[in-house]
């Protein structure tokens, strides 16, 4: 079976949240941000986790969950895409073409790992790769420049793509390669993969794995937070946040 590695691009400052400390740095429910995500992705069992960090970035050191014997710490680039070209190219000596990487960001700490098991199931056998997504369930407007409507767009057919994102590390690095060679930015691995032509699948994930944009998104993780871990104590910890 071929190894599993889980990128986390977490080079980003934050810009759009409006703090100097980056979101995963903020505190959550008692913890910061990156420590809830990390603590999820050390549950898929034997998974490498790659850290993308800036190079500036020096506050991961003091949080205990780096200790970690299977967290691994790189340094990131200036865009998502670029931190996580560089943590693949950091693999090139330990990676196989067909093992399995599942990027995830570091934003999103109310993943559940039923959801990442059943990505990891569905894509077992997929010659491609695919993602956790969920269906469009607002009423989608098309608004021009001055923030007139223009349109109404049909839903009927568009997802909202989330993470994990999970491709073979051979056409995961190969696309991201191709990205950077041709000097765009791809918005996710996805992106990436489908510009080379290939289909990726879409696994239906849940609506609570929200990605922390803005400081009220704290306050929605946290809620969400104690929501699953009251459902999971209720359930006699079978079913795993």
């Amino acid at each position: 079976m071929a190894t599993n590695w889980i990128v986390v691009p977490a080079a980003g400052q934050g810009r759009r949240f409006g703090e100097i400390l980056p979101k995963q740095y903020q505190m959550l429910a008692g913890r910061t941000v990156i420590e809830h995500t990390l603590e999820r992705l050390l549950q898929i069992d034997q998974s490498i986790v790659v850290v993308a960090i800036h190079p500036a970035d020096s506050q991961w050191r003091r949080l205990p969950v780096f200790s970690h014997p299977r967290i691994r710490t790189v340094h990131g680039g200036k865009e998502r895409s670029d931190s996580v070209r560089l943590a693949l190219d950091c693999l090139q000596r330990e990676a196989h073409v067909d093992d399995w990487v599942l990027v995830h960001d570091v934003a999103r700490p109310c993943v559940r790992v039923t959801d990442i098991n059943k990505l990891m199931a569905a894509l077992k056998t997929h010659t491609v790769g695919g993602i956790l997504a969920v269906p469009v369930s607002d009423t989608v407007k098309q608004v021009d420049q001055q923030a007139g409507i223009s349109a109404t767009v049909s839903r009927a057919d568009l997802w909202l793509a989330q993470t994990p994102q999970m491709f073979r590390y051979g056409l995961l690095s190969w696309s991201l390669n191709s990205a950077y060679r041709q000097q765009w930015q791809p918005t996710d691995e996805a992106s990436a993969v489908e510009k080379l032509g290939h289909c990726p699948l879409a696994v239906e994930g849940s609506s609570d794995n929200i990605k922390i944009t803005r400081r009220e998104d704290l306050a929605i993780a946290e809620a969400i937070i104690k929501f699953q871990n009251e459902s999971s104590r209720q359930s006699g910890g079978l079913e795993l946040p």
